[in-house]
């Protein structure tokens, strides 16, 4: 999810706490918990930092090591060591635990999202993104303002308010997950040129019923479409290029970073007057019949590298970033 809906579902979670009988008598600690949970709420995404060394970096890492089964239970120590030394005599047992569900509701909500995580780490490093639910969704942020809202003007009590709260968003996950279940199933039924073994991914957008579907056919092919009004309308389609250069682009580390992370990869080829431009593109990310998401690499008629690229870019940044002829 985006930094603002994990901030307040770190609040939110400071509210659930207070079904523990101990947090709730003590004012102390529900304030460190309500630190903690809002930590830990953010802690995972501290790869951020990750940018200083570079795109290739942070895309390669972000949500990765940061989410997986270690990072949560090293955040938690950390987290719960710095509120033992903030705030003394602490139940540091019962602030634990609520430092530890936030954190791990962080990794949890990611799993959900187009770009996922490496939760699975250190016993896979498969990325898991099971494609549900938007980075940013209305419902949730929403919600948890609404329940956050009653809370400080005293409505009623957090104890009361916040299980409602997640008793609504549990089901909510719930009938989203049957929901996209269900429309994957169908979409090769919809699809009036559905061959034997085209695979289908169906993604979420911030319009809870408007999906962007992307479809890859056995030869390679990708065909972008929309799923929208209870129709699939196909969009876009694009091919991916062999050529020498391509598989000369893989060895570079920008490349190899972004398709470390991305399974949905596809490399376009411009022959230029002074070598070749490899851009790879993550299809699932089409904006404005852009893909922003890439990889671009130059290189020389030898396929020597000259200069590259790796993060989210406008066709027309790119453009000016390399404007000058690089020979």
């Amino acid at each position: 999810m985006d930094s603002g809906t994990h901030l307040v579902i770190g609040l939110g979670l400071a509210g659930l706490a207070y079904i523990d009988p101990v947090i709730a008598s003590d004012t102390t600690v529900s304030t460190a918990v309500l630190i903690g949970t809002v930590l830990g709420s953010q802690a995972p995404d501290a790869d951020g930092l990750l940018r200083i060394k570079g795109n290739a970096a942070y895309i390669k890492n972000h949500r990765g090591l940061s989410h997986s089964l270690p990072a949560v239970l090293l955040w938690t120590l950390f987290i719960t060591f710095f509120l033992s030394i903030a705030f003394h005599d602490l139940p540091l047992a019962h602030v634990g635990i609520w430092v530890l569900i936030a954190v791990s509701f962080h990794v949890f909500t990611d799993l959900f999202n187009t770009y996922g995580t490496q939760a699975a780490r250190p016993f896979s490093e498969k990325w898991i993104a099971w494609n549900i639910i938007h980075i940013f969704d209305p419902f949730i942020f929403v919600s948890h303002l609404l329940a956050i809202f009653m809370w400080s003007v005293h409505l009623e009590k957090p104890a009361i308010i916040f299980p409602t709260l997640y008793v609504v968003i549990a089901l909510y996950y719930v009938v989203r997950t049957i929901y996209h279940k269900v429309l994957t199933k169908g979409l090769s039924i919809q699809d009036l040129n559905h061959q034997n073994g085209d695979q289908y991914l169906l993604i979420p957008t911030i319009n809870l019923y408007v999906w962007h579907v992307v479809k890859k056919q056995k030869s390679g092919q990708y065909v972008l479409g929309e799923y929208k009004n209870h129709q699939l309308k196909w969009i876009d389609s694009i091919s991916c290029a062999d050529h020498p250069a391509v598989d000369a682009s893989k060895q570079h580390p920008d490349i190899a970073s972004f398709l470390y992370f991305s399974t949905y990869a596809c490399a376009e080829l411009k022959e230029r007057t002074w070598g070749y431009e490899v851009r790879w593109v993550d299809v699932r990310y089409r904006h404005r019949k852009q893909y922003p998401f890439v990889a671009v690499l130059l290189l020389t008629p030898e396929l020597e590298p000259i200069d590259s690229y790796v993060g989210w870019l406008s066709e027309s940044r790119i453009e000016k970033k390399f404007r000058i002829n690089p020979r």
